[in-house]
């Protein structure tokens, strides 16, 4: 039975899951935020067979989060490096840390969202657009969009925070 394909849904959770929701390309995101680039990192770092590899790297390649650059001619050997989509999702990947460290590690954290430059923790944070006012995450939701279709309005107003 082949997988529905969210590539065409509405909602923006789903598209999203639809590029980057198999886990190998949730780890490769994190190793390649992380700094990682070539091949034999990736294959280390996860310890996941070769042919899964270059399927997940050609598909966030094609979904444009990596781009592939050469980085030896003799022989041909190719680095991936985020680009400016894979970058955004850094975001996702420190809310899913601090979500992970608050609910699944009672031995203690093991990986620390902090500033780069001081050491300091920090923690994932939503702000108003306009003044960047701090909003804490309880007091917010979602609501339809300007380009949501019928039932997307109905169904965002049906449901209950």
């Amino acid at each position: 039975m082949q997988r529905k394909s969210l590539i065409e849904a509405e909602c923006p959770i789903a598209r999203g899951l639809e590029r980057v929701g198999e886990w190998w390309s949730i780890l490769i995101m994190r190793d390649a935020l992380h700094g990682l680039r070539r091949f034999d990192e990736f294959a280390r770092s996860l310890e996941i067979a070769p042919n899964m590899l270059t399927r997940r790297l050609n598909s966030l390649v094609e979904d444009g989060l990596l781009v592939r650059e050469a980085y030896s001619q003799r022989p041909l050997r190719y680095q991936y490096v985020p680009t400016a989509k894979g970058e955004d999702f850094r975001v996702v990947l420190m809310a899913f840390v601090a979500w992970g460290n608050r609910h699944y590690a009672p031995e203690g954290e093991s990986v620390q969202l902090v500033e780069r430059e001081t050491g300091l923790a920090v923690q994932p944070v939503m702000a108003e657009v306009a003044s960047g006012r701090l909003v804490a995450l309880q007091a917010c939701t979602v609501q339809a969009g300007p380009a949501a279709s019928a039932s997307m309005r109905q169904r965002l107003g049906a449901t209950a925070d």
